[in-house]
C-alpha cells in the first residue's frame, strides 16, 4: 500500500467511530474509541515504521479544484519518529481515561463529545506529521488546535476551565495566524504552498522573515517564553490523560514545525543557533524556577513542560551552531540530544500527569497542602510518580539522563571547537543554566513527592484515598517499560537518531559513524551499568522479601527526635519547603498575599484570613497588559456583533453587492 491508502484509510476509520459513537451506548463509548484509536495507530505506524528503517514513503493525492493541484504526502524518519510517539501516548492516553472518567459517568453528554474529540485529536496530530502541503498543514493543525481546546473544556460546566480554554483557544489561533502569514509569503515567494518550497527562497529574499513568522507560530505551540502563557491554564483544566497527551505530544508538535522550518535554512544558521540556544535556556530556568514554588500539583508539571521545552531547544541551538561552524559532532550532538529528549519527555511527563491523576481522582484536589501519606493508601501510584520525579531530574539509571547526556556532550564538544570568546561565554552560561535546572529539578519533585505521598494527611478527605483500577495502571507499566528500554539500550534510540539528524541535514553531514563511535560505545556502557544497577536493586528487595517474609513483622511511626504527639499542622509545607528558595529568586518568583490589614485602633482582631500565592511575572507584565492594549481598539467594533439578526441580514447584503460591484467592475475574477 501507498502512504496516501494509509492514509485515507485512517480518515475512513476516524469517521467510522465518529458514527459508531453516536449509536452506541454510552457505557461502550470508551472501549469503541480505544478501539479507533489503536486502529489508527497500526494504520499509520506502519508507513513511519519503514520510513524509520530508511525507506521514506512520499505520495500526493491529486485535486484539481484544490490550490497547486495536488496534496503531498510525505514520512520521512522525522516524521515517523513524531508519530511513533503520538501514537504510543494517545493510546495510553485513551487506556487511562478510560478509567479515569467513570468517575464522570453522570456527565453523559460531556463524554459523548469527549471521545468524539479524542479520536480526531489524535489523528490531527499525526496528520500534522504528514502533510507537506501549506493549507492542508493548516487545517490539520485547526483541527489539532480545536479537538484539543473541546477536551481542555471537558468540565464546561466550571468558568474557571472555560476562562482557561478561552486562554488556550486565542493563542492557538494566534499561533493560526502566524503560520497562515508565513505559508501566504512563502507562496508569494514561491509559488508553492510546500513547506519545503521555504529551501528555494534566497537570502535576499525574505526567508529570515519567513523563519521568523513560522518560528513565533510553533513557539507559540511549543512553550517557550513568553509565548508559554496557555500551559500553566490549560493542563489544569484538562481531565488529567488529556494533559498527559498534550504535555507529552501537542507542543512536541511545536517542535516538530521548529525543527522543519531549521532543516531548510540556508544561511545565518550561527545568530539563529545562538538565539535560540539562549531563549532556550531562559525558558528551561523559567519553567522549573515557577515549578518549584506552586501548590498546584498539575500547575507544577505544566511549568516543567516548560522547562523541558528549554532543554529541547538548547539541543536545537548546538545543532544549529554545529551547521554554522561546520562541526559535525556537535551537529548530531544537539539534534540527537533533542530528538531523544523529546521522546523520553513525552513518557515520563504522561507517566507523572496520569500518576497525578489518579492522585486527583481519589483526593478531589490539586492543592498539595491539603494532601499527605498517600503512599500507605496509594502505593503504586506513589512508585510510579517517584520513578518519573527521577527520570524528569536526570538521574540514572533512568531514561531522562541518556537525553540530557549527550546535550550536556554537546556542549562541552562546543567548548573544546568553537572559537570564540562570546561563543565560550554564551556556552558556559549554557552550561551552568542546564546545571541549574537539574538541580531545581530535583528540589521541585521532592517537593511534590515528599508533601503528596510522604508524612501523615494534612487535612481530612471526603473519601479515604485507594489504589486506582488496574485499566489506569497499565498505561503507566507500558511508559516505565518504554523507559527501561531507552536506559538499558540507549544505543540504538542514539543510533535511529543519528540516522534522522543525517537524513534531515544531510548536506552538513559526511561521515557520522565513525566521529560519533565513542559516544556510541559510552551509550553502550552507560546502558549496561544501568542493567546492572537495576539487576541489583531487585535482587535486594527480593533478598529481603524472603527473609521479612518467616518473621513476625511491626509497624510504628517513624522516630520524630522526641516528638510523639505529631499533628498534621506541624508537618512542612509546600510553601515552607520552597521559601527559601522563592526568596532568593525573588526577581523572578513574585508573591501575592491576600490579607485584611489590622487598623492600628483594633485591639483585639478577631478571626481573619491570610493567603499568599506565587504568580507568573512574564504573564501578568507583559502579556495581560499587551492584551488589554490590543483588545482597547477593538472594543469600538462591538456594534457590529449586536445579537440583531436584522443587522446580520443587512451584513449579507451588503457582502454580496460588494461582490456584484467588483464583478461588475472586473475587480473580482
Amino acid at each position: 500500500m501507498d502512504v496516501s491508502q494509509y492514509i485515507l484509510l485512517s480518515v475512513l476509520v476516524l469517521f467510522a467511530g465518529i458514527v459508531g459513537l453516536a449509536f452506541i451506548s454510552s457505557d461502550k463509548r470508551a472501549i469503541l474509541s480505544i478501539s479507533i484509536v489503536i486502529i489508527n495507530a497500526v494504520i499509520t505506524s506502519i508507513p513511519s515504521i519503514m520510513a524509520l528503517t530508511g525507506n521514506p514513503q512520499s505520495d500526493n493525492l491529486l485535486l484539481p479544484h484544490f490550490p497547486g493541484g495536488t496534496i503531498d504526502i510525505h514520512i520521512d524518519g522525522l516524521s515517523a519518529w513524531f508519530i511513533l510517539i503520538i501514537n504510543f501516548t494517545s493510546v495510553n492516553g485513551a487506556l487511562f481515561g478510560s478509567g479515569y472518567l467513570k468517575s464522570y459517568q453522570n456527565l453523559r453528554t460531556n463524554l459523548g463529545f469527549h471521545w468524539v474529540f479524542y479520536i480526531l485529536f489524535h489523528i490531527s496530530m499525526v496528520w500534522v506529521c504528514v502533510f507537506d502541503h501549506g493549507i492542508m498543514f493548516l487545517i490539520s493543525w485547526e483541527l489539532m488546535s480545536l479537538s484539543s481546546l473541546m477536551l481542555v473544556i471537558f468540565e464546561y460546566q466550571n468558568k474557571n476551565v472555560i476562562k482557561a480554554g478561552i486562554n488556550y483557544m486565542l493563542q492557538m489561533h494566534l499561533s493560526v495566524v502566524f503560520l497562515t502569514i508565513g505559508f501566504i509569503w512563502l507562496f508569494t515567494e514561491t509559488g508553492s504552498f510546500n513547506l519545503s518550497s521555504l529551501a528555494q527562497v534566497a537570502s535576499s529574499k525574505h526567508s529570515l522573515w519567513i523563519f521568523i513568522l513560522f518560528f513565533i507560530g510553533f513557539a507559540i505551540k511549543a512553550g517557550f517564553i513568553p509565548f508559554h502563557t496557555w500551559l500553566p491554564h490549560a493542563h489544569p483544566a484538562a481531565p488529567s490523560h488529556v494533559s498527559g497527551v498534550m504535555s507529552g505530544v501537542i507542543v512536541k508538535l511545536g517542535i516538530f514545525g521548529i525543527i522543519r522550518i531549521i532543516s531548510y535554512l540556508n544561511h545565518s544558521w550561527f545568530i539563529i543557533g545562538e538565539i535560540l540556544l539562549s531563549l532556550s535556556v531562559l525558558t528551561a530556568l523559567y519553567g522549573i524556577i515557577n515549578a518549584a514554588v506552586k501548590n498546584d500539583f498539575k500547575q507544577s508539571l505544566a511549568f516543567c513542560t516548560i522547562e523541558n521545552i528549554g532543554i529541547i531547544g538548547i539541543g536545537l541551538g548546538l545543532g544549529l551552531i554545529g551547521i554554522g561552524a561546520q562541526k559535525e559532532t556537535l551537529i548530531i550532538l544537539g539534534f540527537s540530544g533533542a530528538l531523544i529528549h523529546i521522546l523520553n519527555h513525552s513518557l515520563y511527563k504522561s507517566l507523572l500527569f496520569f500518576s497525578a491523576g489518579s492522585v486527583y481522582q481519589q483526593t478531589h484536589t490539586r492543592n498539595i497542602e491539603k494532601l499527605g501519606g498517600l503512599m500507605k493508601s496509594m502505593p503504586v501510584t506513589s512508585i510510579f510518580f517517584l520513578i518519573g520525579a527521577f527520570a524528569i531530574g536526570g538521574l540514572p539509571p533512568f531514561n531522562g539522563f541518556i537525553s540530557e547526556y549527550l546535550i550536556y556532550s554537546g556542549i562541552f564538544n562546543g567548548l573544546f571547537t568553537i572559537k570564540g570568546i562570546s561563543n565560550v561565554i554564551l556556552l558556559v552560561l549554557s552550561l551552568v543554566g542546564l546545571v541549574m535546572v537539574g538541580g531545581i529539578s530535583i528540589l521541585a519533585f521532592t517537593k511534590l513527592f515528599g508533601v503528596i505521598f510522604l508524612g501523615h494527611p494534612r487535612s481530612e478527605l471526603h473519601e479515604q484515598p485507594k489504589e486506582v483500577t488496574f485499566i489506569m495502571q497499565l498505561p503507566q507499566y507500558l511508559i516505565i517499560v518504554a523507559m527501561l528500554s531507552i536506559a538499558i539500550f540507549p544505543q540504538f534510540f542514539f543510533s535511529n537518531s543519528i540516522t534522522i539528524v543525517e537524513s534531515v541535514f544531510s548536506t552538513h553531514i559526511s561521515n557520522s559513524a565513525l566521529q560519533m563511535a565513542s559516544t556510541t560505545n559510552n551509550m553502550t556502557t552507560i546502558g549496561q551499568i544501568s542493567l546492572y544497577f537495576m539487576a541489583l536493586v531487585v535482587l535486594i528487595f527480593t533478598m529481603r522479601y524472603y527473609v521479612l517474609k518467616k518473621r513476625t513483622q511491626s509497624f510504628s511511626e517513624t522516630w520524630g527526635c522526641g516528638y510523639v504527639a505529631p499533628i498534621p499542622h506541624a508537618q512542612y509545607t509546600g510553601r515552607s519547603y520552597a521559601r527559601s528558595f522563592a526568596d532568593l529568586f525573588g526577581i523572578i518568583i513574585r508573591e501575592r498575599k491576600v490579607f485584611d490589614k489590622i487598623s492600628k485602633t483594633q485591639l483585639y482582631p478577631g478571626h481573619r484570613k491570610f493567603s499568599t500565592y506565587y504568580f507568573d511575572l512574564l504573564e501578568k507584565y507583559l502579556v495581560t497588559p499587551l492584551v488589554k492594549q490590543l483588545s482597547f481598539p477593538l472594543n469600538y467594533f462591538q456594534f457590529i456583533q449586536n445579537g440583531r439578526i436584522q443587522s446580520y441580514v443587512i451584513y449579507g447584503l451588503f457582502f454580496i453587492l460588494i461582490v456584484f460591484l467588483g464583478t461588475a467592475l472586473s475587480l473580482i475574477k
